[in-house]
């Protein structure tokens, strides 16, 4: 199985090189690692003391960003590394502050691990909620670094728990320790005999209230929302923003409308306002005195959503007639009843959401325009769907400290 894993894991590169003829993504991923261990050999002193994260992409770095800040906080003397394999996590989060070294990692062959590690020297290792590499992994275990996945998730139908995934589970006992989300994780793992894990929790609901409590004031979205109900939708998609449209032109109400497109080009921008029967206003264009009292914000900049949602009385979350919901977790917080499409059973807090009756999925128009009228009609519904999502919410904080209190013991 070695054998085989190694020539898949060269297979790989090399359709990734050949993707790179033609795909960005993949020139990313490939210009991204030349010239790798010599960067790291001048960047990183032998006197470092490293502590090591490596995330897959950028769900998995937020995930880990409240462990990393934590850390940062109660050890300042440590140098933080962070590592992602994926370019869409890399490119985004390069110029991170709270890490001293941020790489792309290097193709999991036996050699690169080895000059990898030699070259890092870390202290102690984090890997993010996915991501298994078995040079790595057996490597830091035959070193004896502690090595720990935090937020980790698994589902019965991963390799580990098949019939034929003896050899793969072999790289599940190279970690020291597991900080999983939640008790089916739990029993798979029991399930093949591994217990060396702690029921956490999910570290996303520490960063959203961190997110939250940190939240900047926008006084142009403040005085547009004041003494208004706003119906925020964020990180939407054409199918959520054509039952959004619909909803605006042919129902009057009472609401103000926040839209956060997930692509935020000009075409797209430029035909919402085209169809929108109502007066709209972009929020580069809040300055212009001449426009006032905007029935509708489009948002046309990005890394503002979690932090507008402090305006908001009712969210909606796009991306649920795709391939699933964005974060719900970032409006929750701010007690927003939250909506989104029908596409969220594969993420466990919209399905907690529903079951702690502070989410409502819809299927079409008709339920998006119900559930949205019944809420801005009955204050009681609109107040106690939002205590309950922010309660939710509430109740999963605490993961970053269990799981900081536990490896820096050890």
């Amino acid at each position: 199985m070695l054998f085989l894993y190694n020539i898949a894991i060269r297979f790989y590169y090399l359709s990734i090189l050949f993707a790179s003829l033609f795909n960005k993504k993949a020139r990313f991923w490939i210009g991204g690692r030349k010239g790798l261990f010599e960067r790291i050999s001048s960047e990183i002193n032998s006197d470092d003391h490293i502590i090591w994260f490596h995330c897959s992409s950028l769900g998995e770095f937020e995930q880990g960003r409240p462990v990393i800040e934590k850390i940062r906080e109660k050890l300042p003397d440590r140098k933080i590394l962070l590592t992602f394999f994926s370019p869409s996590g890399y490119e985004i989060r390069k110029n991170y502050t709270g890490a001293d070294y941020i790489y792309y990692l290097p193709p999991d062959t036996g050699k690169n691990a080895r000059k990898f590690l030699d070259l890092i020297h870390p202290e102690i290792v984090f890997f993010v909620k996915y991501e298994y590499w078995y040079h790595y992994l057996s490597i830091l275990h035959k070193r004896g670094i502690n090595t720990y996945l935090i937020s980790g998730k698994f589902r019965p139908d991963q390799i580990f728990f098949r019939r034929y995934g003896k050899w793969f589970r072999k790289m599940l006992r190279f970690f020291n320790h597991f900080f999983i989300q939640d008790k089916n994780s739990a029993s798979l793992l029991e399930s093949i005999g591994i217990k060396n894990f702690t029921v956490s929790g999910d570290t996303r609901f520490d960063r959203v209230y961190a997110i939250a409590r940190k939240a900047p004031d926008f006084p142009g979205i403040r005085k547009i929302t004041t003494g208004h109900l706003t119906l925020i939708a964020g990180s939407t998609w054409p199918e959520d923003e054509e039952i959004l449209v619909r909803f605006m032109n042919e129902n009057k109400t009472e609401l103000k409308y926040i839209i956060v497109p997930h692509e935020i080009h000009e075409r797209n921008i430029r035909y919402l306002q085209e169809k929108i029967q109502m007066k709209t206003i972009r929020y580069s264009s809040l300055d212009q005195k001449e426009i006032h009292d905007p029935d509708v914000l489009i948002i046309d900049t990005i890394g503002i959503l979690s932090s507008i949602y402090q305006y908001g009385s009712i969210a909606y979350i796009g991306g649920g007639f795709g391939k699933g919901i964005h974060n719900t977790l970032e409006a929750a917080i701010f007690g927003l009843p939250v909506i989104f499409g029908p596409n969220y059973k594969k993420f466990r807090e919209a399905v907690d959401l529903i079951n702690h009756h502070g989410g409502f999925s819809i299927n079409d128009y008709q339920s998006f325009s119900e559930i949205v009228i019944q809420i801005i009609r009955n204050k009681n519904i609109l107040k106690t769907s939002g205590e309950n999502a922010r309660n939710y919410v509430k109740s999963g904080f605490g993961a970053t400290d269990k799981i900081i209190n536990f490896a820096l013991t050890k």
